[in-house]
């Protein structure tokens, strides 16, 4: 019989999309309040991988990508998922002139091994954690890169998420490292 024991602690990331450079600003704000600083952040990438979002947030999407400093045990992805919901609906009644969903806030962790998201939305390959939330290890860390399953989402495949995520795991990797030698 194997023995339980705690899970190392996991680095929080969020992907938010939205439809103007200057609510990336704001989105960070109340992410840096609820989750703490960010210690990197992607440059906005255009998002043109799928429509699905045009209709509550309009065109011409952006994606920003964002890791932050604190690391956390991987179960608190429900409450933070639930706090990424709840920041979206603020940042809506928030931001004059924007759609009815200005942003998008989808937040996960990486760990050594890979690349979580939180999701609301059930499906074959996800996992219930709880509070109506559901993961997906999105991609996994094999030779030295992350690469993408059957089910990724194509953005998430693409070389600048990739290689952003792989930033990220070192980042996280120097964190452990630090911890351990405390």
């Amino acid at each position: 019989m194997g023995e339980t024991r705690s899970p190392q602690p996991v680095n929080v990331i969020c992907a938010v999309l939205a439809g103007r450079k200057e609510w990336f600003d704001e989105a960070k704000d109340r992410l840096e309040k609820a989750l703490g600083p960010a210690d990197l952040e992607s440059d906005a990438w255009p998002f043109d991988f799928t429509d699905y979002y045009a209709q509550e947030m309009g065109g011409s999407l952006l994606r920003r990508l964002y890791s932050f400093q604190e690391l956390i045990a991987p179960d608190n992805l429900v409450a933070i998922k639930h706090t990424t919901n709840r920041l979206e609906k603020d940042l809506g009644r928030a931001l004059a002139g924007s759609p009815e969903r200005p942003v998008n806030l989808d937040p996960g962790y990486v760990s050594l091994g890979k690349l979580v998201l939180a999701t609301t939305k059930d499906y074959a390959h996800r996992v219930y954690l709880g509070g109506g939330i559901y993961a997906e290890a999105t991609l996994r860390w094999r030779d030295g890169a992350f690469e993408p399953w059957e089910w990724t989402y194509r953005d998430y495949r693409t070389e600048n998420y990739r290689a952003f995520f792989a930033r990220v795991r070192s980042l996280y990797q120097r964190k452990l490292e630090g911890r351990a030698g405390q």
